[in-house]
């Protein structure tokens, strides 16, 4: 897949599981697991518009997202895209599942230990969903120790 080939059979293989979510979990996650590091953003983003992608079901977000947060070259990539692309989807999950989105905000804990361009992409993103009107206490208490630390 992340050289471009590959894709026929992994659509095979989706049809060959679709009924087993467990599979279908797996089959997120190892596409944005093992994208290369410039395109892992953009495959994340693309299975969310999978008719599969049930962003309420907290396996299937996870799938995805956890698995972009796993990537660190993808996520960490100096596009921005991983970071952006991660806070617009937790700050959507926040208002229907606060606790999978504070675990979630955990990918975000390390963002000092990066150089300085990274840290100046996170810090606003941090700060910015921190002060969200409506953001959950659990949410709100992860994100406070992360930029405060």
């Amino acid at each position: 897949l992340s050289v471009e080939k590959g894709a026929e059979q992994a659509q095979e293989f989706y049809h060959q599981w679709k009924e087993d979510r467990l599979v279908i979990d797996k089959w997120f996650a190892l596409q944005v697991a093992f994208a290369p590091p410039e395109k892992a953003a953009i495959i994340a983003k693309s299975l969310t518009q999978h008719e599969d992608f049930n962003w309420k079901n907290p396996n299937r977000f996870r799938a995805v997202f956890g698995s972009l947060a796993g990537n660190m070259a993808g996520f960490h990539h100096l596009s921005g895209q991983g970071y952006e692309l991660m806070m617009q989807w937790l700050s959507r999950l926040d208002k229907i599942n606060p606790q999978t989105t504070a675990r979630m905000c955990g990918a975000f804990k390390t963002w000092r230990q990066f150089d300085k361009s990274r840290q100046a992409m996170l810090k606003p993103l941090l700060q910015n969903m921190l002060e969200m009107e409506g953001l959950s206490r659990d949410s709100r208490e992860m994100l406070a120790r992360i930029v405060n630390d």
